[in-house]
This record gives structure tokens, C-alpha cells and sequence, in this order.
């Protein structure tokens, strides 16, 4: 755990290279697209690695279901497993960032870092 914080230590020596990467991680947290639905796929919602609801599809069915408290559960639930799915892959950026600049990160510390 040391040498991992001491690689980081180092890197803070460098801030050029760390606002050089966390644009690139910006970028390609954009471009990040994850899927999540509910209902047996009655809604869908896909969200970006920035946390952002991108899309959301309520298919046919589900509008003619007449439960709007029903629909409206779904709709959370799809989020939900979106969002969830959004934090996997932002932590493996955030970990593939961490080891293109040659820092390992401790235990417990991916997906800590805001995006």
C-alpha cells in the first residue's frame, strides 16, 4: 500500500500529466454508453460514464399498462441498474487511466474519484 501511495506522491509532482489524463478520462467517459431495463425490457434507460441519462425507451406495452406509479417503478428500476452498470465501467477507467500513468491504486480506492 505504501509503494502505491508513494507512486501517487510522485505523480502529484507532475500536474501537467494529471490534467493531461483527466481530460482523457473526460473524453472517454463520454463515451461511455451502458444499458440498463426493467420489466422484462418494458423500459429501457442507457446512461453515460459522466452519470448522464442519455436515453429512455418505454415500449409500447408498458404505456398501455394505465399504472403510472407501476411505470414510473420501472423507469427507476432501469436507471438504477444503468447507473450501477456506469460505476463498473468508470472505475475501470479510472483504474486503466491510473496504470497508463504508472500509478497502481490501493485497495478500495477505484471508482473513488469523481468523474
Amino acid at each position: 500500500m505504501f509503494k502505491e501511495l508513494g507512486q501517487m506522491m510522485s505523480l502529484m509532482r507532475n500536474p501537467q500529466k494529471i490534467q493531461e489524463a483527466m481530460g482523457k478520462m473526460q473524453e472517454n467517459l463520454a463515451k461511455i454508453i451502458v444499458e440498463g431495463s426493467a420489466g422484462g425490457d418494458l423500459v429501457k434507460v442507457k446512461v453515460n460514464g459522466r452519470f448522464e441519462v442519455v436515453h429512455c425507451d418505454i415500449t409500447e406495452a408498458a404505456m398501455q399498462m394505465n399504472d403510472r406509479e407501476m411505470l414510473a417503478d420501472l423507469v427507476l428500476a432501469a436507471t438504477n441498474v444503468a447507473m450501477g452498470k456506469a460505476r463498473e465501467e468508470v472505475a475501470k477507467s479510472q483504474v486503466a487511466m491510473a496504470n497508463e500513468m504508472g500509478v497502481a491504486l490501493p485497495p478500495g480506492m477505484q471508482g473513488l474519484f469523481p468523474s
